[in-house]
């Protein structure tokens, strides 16, 4: 390494760059197909199996607009997420998030710290009925026009957009404000993670369509039916709609199953009649429930009968019935007429989940409604709430992991925030969610802006104080995390690092402070944890060494000192924290105007070096 501080580059102010990601990934796999740091199309179809499909003949889905919204999932974003300590809840211990922004945006800058750390994703995405659509991507520009939008660089905003149905786009734009952010949504999943995302009748064939082409087909797991209501709605022209669709999909194989704890109901059928030493058990067939002509055969009894084959044949081998009836497995009446296969409850590994989820067990809109009606003193701020007992039953399929980390970048009134709270105190654990909400404007007519609340996301975030609160006082559970860091998307906090930044008029002091002039230290903190890929939950300490603020974060893996005139006394004091820590890898992150002069800039690096750190960047 040089004997000068590395800066940070133009280049770690983006998102991941995923492009960059995937050749790497393929060059693993194929070394011969990437030349000079781009894929040779030719060479992959040739160690493919060089064959050809008529691309005229071959199935495809296709949209208009469908390159494109590839393209935009794969520009890596410029923006930051600041932090919001006096919106938020147990700032200094909570390792729960809520984001509030363009989740597309959001979904980009999380790639670095989050990339396969995701167990469980559940979205309810805008169900494209016509007055729901209210992301308008920009491909150019996606934070401007997200700041445009939100009414952060324009003092009158623009109005949200709407997709009505006489619009020729109508479910092309859907799909293409869908795509690019599923695509992100997958990298964040870990190998066995899973993602649930709710839907209706209109989208849901292109839902599915899309979701196979991002997850892969392999990895489809349910069409979950949830009964949503009782009632018959009788406004409706031909059917009364009462379930919605669950479309669940895994990220790979290594989520080879899923199973539910055994209840006293699963259990009733099981008995013991016979004193069997395998234990309770409950009878099964032993004809196979498909026509299988190889397994149609005579089956002898114990006495010597013989039995003709049932109309499918057997389930099994002629061998390996002779081995069952052995063990005592298979069994017969006293005049061998009734044969019975004995399925042990000691051989039932939990309870297959089942893709019908009814409204009684699970929770309805009215449930819903119910519980947000009980937070918010018998009001409903919120139109379309998610029943908290719907999204525990997910989290019921990931509940032995109990550190998971659940996101919802749909987040509407954080129903999912206030399941995973509650799920923790009726099965203690750690699990944590990231909640992604855009700061939708509310109708001036709406309850929830009579009720004081200014965006979707203002709502958001007061459920969870509301929830929080409630389940803190209706339980004994230590150690239960009820709160909540607030982030908002904006521009980096770095000038260099923004493009929009119009770097014409800086003079020549503003050219040497690289830092914008109302952002914090606390600002620039979090952009370095972005960039370098920490948690944003991460532990943080505000030490004070020769006079200067130094941030420890992650117990000595990051140092951040942004203070003015440092000296060796200060480099000093950071090596010896860093021995007193010692942390595996350590990083050090300077301001690069804050040296006392070149001198101390200088031998600063020879210091950190003598004490293992060999990580040294300026901004």
């Amino acid at each position: 390494m040089s004997d000068t501080i590395t800066p940070l580059k133009e280049k770690d102010g983006e998102s991941k760059d995923l492009v960059a990601e995937n050749i790497e990934k393929l060059k693993q796999l194929f070394p011969e197909i990437v030349t000079d740091g781009k894929v040779d199309f030719e060479t992959l179809e040739e160690v493919l199996g060089d064959f050809k499909e008529d691309s005229q003949e071959r199935y495809s889905f296709k949209w208009n607009g469908k390159s494109k919204a590839r393209k935009l999932a794969m520009t890596p974003s410029r923006g930051t997420l600041r932090p919001v300590p006096e919106e938020s809840v147990n700032w200094d211990s909570t390792e729960n998030l809520f984001i509030e922004g363009d989740n597309l945006e959001v979904l980009k800058l999380l790639q670095r710290s989050y990339h396969r750390k995701i167990k469980l994703i559940y979205i309810d995405p805008p169900y494209n009925t016509g007055n729901d659509f209210v992301y308008n991507d920009d491909y150019k520009n996606n934070l401007t026009n997200y700041l445009s939008l939100t009414g952060q660089l324009d003092k009158e905003g623009k109005k949200v957009t709407s997709n009505p149905e006489y619009s020729g786009r109508y479910h092309t734009d859907w799909l293409n404000m869908m795509f690019p952010r599923l695509m992100l949504a997958r990298e964040l999943l870990v190998d066995d993670g899973a993602i649930f995302i709710s839907i209706d009748d209109n989208e849901h064939s292109n839902l599915i369509k899309l979701c196979n082409e991002v997850f892969g087909e392999e990895n489809f797991l349910a069409n979950v039916v949830w009964k949503h209501t009782q009632q018959s709605k009788n406004d409706e022209p031909h059917f009364s709609r009462q379930y919605n669709h669950l479309v669940c999909y895994r990220k790979s194989d290594k989520l080879d199953y899923w199973r539910l704890p055994r209840t006293k109901k699963d259990n009733k059928n099981y008995s013991n009649p016979d004193n069997d030493p395998n234990g309770a058990w409950r009878s099964g067939d032993v004809r196979s429930p498909n026509l299988r002509k190889t397994l149609k055969y005579d089956l002898i009894t114990p006495s010597g009968k013989k039995i003709s084959p049932p109309e499918n044949g057997w389930r099994w081998s002629e061998s390996t019935v002779k081995e069952k009836i052995e063990t005592g497995e298979i069994v017969f009446n006293d005049d061998e007429t009734k044969i019975t296969r004995k399925i042990y409850l000691k051989d039932q590994e939990g309870r297959v989940p089942e893709n019908l989820w009814d409204g009684d067990r699970f929770g309805t809109t009215r449930t819903a409604n119910t519980t947000i009606k009980r937070l918010f003193d018998d009001k409903v701020p919120f139109d379309t709430p998610k029943p908290i007992e719907l999204i525990k039953r997910m989290i019921d399929l990931v509940k032995d992991d109990k550190d998971a980390i659940i996101l919802d970048f749909f987040a509407g009134s954080s129903s999912t925030a206030h399941s995973v709270m509650d799920y923790n105190v009726s099965d203690p654990g750690n699990r944590k969610f990231i909640m992604v909400q855009l700061p939708e404007k509310c109708d001036k007519n709406s309850i929830a802006y009579k009720l004081g609340f200014d965006t979707i996301a203002d709502i958001s975030k007061e459920r969870i104080r509301r929830a929080g609160k409630s389940l803190e006082s209706d339980t004994q559970t230590e150690g239960s995390d009820f709160g909540f860091k607030v982030f908002k998307l904006h521009t980096s906090n770095i000038k260099l690092w923004d493009p929009t930044f119009d770097e014409v008029q800086l003079s020549i002091e503003d050219s040497i402070e690289n830092i914008k002039p109302d952002r914090t230290e606390q600002d620039v903190l979090y952009e370095i944890l972005l960039k370098y890929g920490l948690d944003l939950s991460l532990p943080i300490e505000e030490k004070e060494i020769a006079g200067s603020k130094v941030f420890v974060a992650g117990a000595g893996a990051l140092f951040i000192c942004l203070a003015p005139n440092i000296d060796l006394e200060v480099v000093e004091g950071i090596s010896k924290l860093k021995d007193e820590l010692e942390p595996e890898l350590t990083r050090v992150v300077f301001r690069d105007s804050g040296f006392k002069d070149d001198v101390v800039k200088t031998n600063a690096v020879q210091i950190l070096k003598q004490h293992g750190i060999e990580d040294v960047r300026s901004i």
